[in-house]
């Protein structure tokens, strides 16, 4: 399924999907298909065909905290919506599969044995005429049980301070603008932090870089690159963060997942959290 040399086999083609459409729109569980966005007004106009949709804000947050959703509610939700703990499920979303690939890295939070990202994700599918519909599939609810949390792939504020102390790796996947403080939030998105600035110690290294203009993941040769010239390569731990953990959940998949680099964990808390501490250590300007 894969289209390159990565570590793991996690990335399936559009046309992968396309030839798949039966299996994905059928009532059996063993195929599921999810878009997920932000909100769902794009999945409301038109998806691909078998295509469940996901509100990223609504459904796959607490809505009572700024967390991810509890053990019950995740299995709640992919029950409800005929996805079982062995189903093979295909995640794609809209912005290069930004909230995708947090859904993604919720699944594997949860311990879900085979997920995968449609690459190229929403765009990709859209621009390059595959199929779209406006019909929503209602799949019979089956029962899930979720084998995690696995809390290996995932750091706290607690985490984040010992990185610093420790020198441990940071990677800030959000724009320049944002990592110097210039801004708080990318152009149109709310700001969700008191202070601009970065964690002290972080590389910037976007999340835009790891995939091509279409949207597709880099080939392995260039993100090893693309990360190694900031000294990343798999040794030890590193950190990705970014404002919401939206766009750190890609660098997180390119690394982790493309690249094998195990030790690697995403920061969900990120910038709202971290810009918003009382007295936490924080940087401005371009860094080193």
């Amino acid at each position: 399924m894969s289209e390159s040399d990565y570590a793991h086999d996690v990335l399936v083609s559009a046309d992968w999907v396309e030839e798949h459409l039966d299996e994905f729109e059928s009532d059996d569980p063993e195929y599921r298909l999810v878009e997920v966005d932000v909100d769902t007004e794009a999945y409301e106009e038109g998806h691909a065909p078998g295509a469940v949709g996901f509100n990223w804000e609504t459904q796959l947050q607490d809505q009572t905290q700024r967390d991810i959703l509890d053990t019950d509610d995740f299995e709640d939700l992919l029950g409800g919506h005929g996805i079982s703990e062995d189903s093979t499920v295909v995640l794609y979303g809209d912005n290069s599969n930004w909230f995708a690939a947090y859904a993604y890295w919720q699944f594997q939070y949860y311990g879900h044995g085979d997920a995968r990202l449609l690459d190229g994700g929403r765009d990709y599918w859209v621009e390059n005429d595959y199929p779209l519909t406006d019909e929503v599939p209602e799949f019979s609810a089956v029962d899930y049980e979720a084998s995690g949390p696995r809390e290996s792939i995932r750091a706290y504020r607690d985490d984040v301070e010992k990185a610093i102390d420790r020198g441990v790796p940071l990677v800030d996947v959000r724009s320049p603008e944002e990592f110097s403080g210039e801004v708080l939030a990318p152009p149109g998105l709310q700001e969700t932090a008191q202070r601009g600035g970065h964690i002290p110690g972080a590389k910037n290294i976007s999340w835009a870089a790891v995939t091509n203009g279409d949207g597709t993941f880099k080939t392995r040769e260039e993100l090893e690159e693309l990360y190694g010239e900031e000294g990343i390569d798999g040794e030890g731990t590193t950190v990705a963060y970014c404002r919401i953990g939206e766009r750190s959940s890609v660098a997180w998949f390119a690394l982790h997942e493309l690249l094998g680099y195990e030790d690697t964990v995403n920061y969900d808390g990120s910038w709202t959290e971290w810009g918003n501490l009382v007295d936490a250590p924080i940087e401005t300007g371009e860094g080193e």
